[in-house]
């Protein structure tokens, strides 16, 4: 019996930068399209700023130095924008 095994790799490739969204490339060859707008730092960012990204944890994450954002591949996967802040008791 045969089993067929899809290999995946979702480390970054790339990323693109949109004017309300951003695309990053996997090395599968998925592309996930994100809104800016989950993500309020990105949102508020300059467009030179959002062009300074690195690839960081070995491969499954996205840092902009500038703006101090983090973003992994598995939460982008996962569809999880940003946690919004929550009201004080």
């Amino acid at each position: 019996m045969n089993i067929l095994t899809i290999q995946t790799d979702i480390r970054v490739k790339n990323v693109l930068i949109h004017e309300d969204a951003f695309s990053v490339e996997l090395m599968d060859g998925r592309t996930l399209t994100v809104p800016l707008a989950w993500f309020p730092r990105l949102l508020k960012a300059s467009p030179e700023q959002l062009e300074k990204w690195v690839i960081c944890g070995g491969g499954y994450g996205i840092h902009w130095e500038e703006i101090d954002e983090d973003l992994s591949i598995e939460g982008l996967l996962r569809g999880a924008p940003a946690p919004r802040n929550q009201p004080r008791a």
